[in-house]
């Protein structure tokens, strides 16, 4: 992306449904971690997930391999690097929780990326791991994001399994929704993330608000989710 389409989409990350229920889901996710501590995030693009985590008493850190959306974050006060995540240039041990949410998917050495993860990460540190599943859902979509591949549970557990990390939970998200999003990426042309209408918009989101209530997390979705620690000596 150039500079004024990453601006676009940063900005359209504050009101598009999908982004809105998974800053949700994670919310959920970091509060059964009890006391907020440190956080970086992976691919933080410009810094949303961050500034939302700071709100809630995280001290956040961002990382992405591209300098606009660095700036971006920078420019919300967050403090942000750009860097490669196969090679983060901080401490080992320092943080308790790792994001790296649609990450892994642009990587073909996803395990390096994992293996860094489980370096920053304090012993009994936390990692969530975002990425988008089943090579069935492979479209235009996937190649214009700049995806090497979409995930099993399988494979997602042995790259997180192969950076060491332990895995406590693997999980399907945006599962009610698969069938709309599976007829829609035959006829994709591109990224399929745009501004919708209103009430469109409000009803997409009321279906993965009502999925969090419901026992689906082991049938096919659009992403999967885990969630691992690094384990303690």
């Amino acid at each position: 992306m150039d500079a004024t389409e990453i601006r676009n989409h940063v900005r359209l990350e504050e009101r598009h449904f999908w982004h809105r229920e998974r800053r949700a889901l994670l919310l959920r996710e970091v509060r059964r971690l009890g006391k907020p501590g440190r956080v970086l995030e992976i691919g933080a693009a410009g810094g949303g997930n961050c500034a939302l985590l700071a709100r809630h008493g995280w001290q956040p850190t961002a990382v992405d391999i591209s300098p606009v959306a660095t700036e971006i974050a920078r420019e919300r006060g967050l403090e942000a690097l750009c860097a490669d995540a196969r090679d983060l240039p901080l401490p080992a041990e320092v943080f308790d929780l790792v994001l790296a949410l649609d990450v892994l998917e642009h990587i073909e050495e996803d395990v390096l990326a994992v293996r860094e993860m489980a370096r920053v990460l304090r012993p009994g540190g936390t990692a969530l791991i975002a990425v988008p599943c089943d090579m069935r859902l492979w479209s235009r979509h996937d190649e214009v994001l700049g995806h090497v591949r979409r995930y099993t549970r399988e494979s997602l557990a042995a790259a997180v399994t192969g950076g060491g990390l332990a895995i406590e939970r693997i999980w399907s998200w945006n599962v009610l929704l698969r069938p709309v999003v599976r007829l829609r990426r035959r006829r994709s042309s591109g990224c399929d993330l745009r501004e919708l209408p209103g009430p469109v918009d409000r009803l997409l989101g009321m279906v993965l608000r009502l999925e969090s209530h419901l026992p689906v997390g082991s049938l096919p979705g659009v992403s999967l989710f885990c969630r691992a620690r690094r384990e303690e000596p």
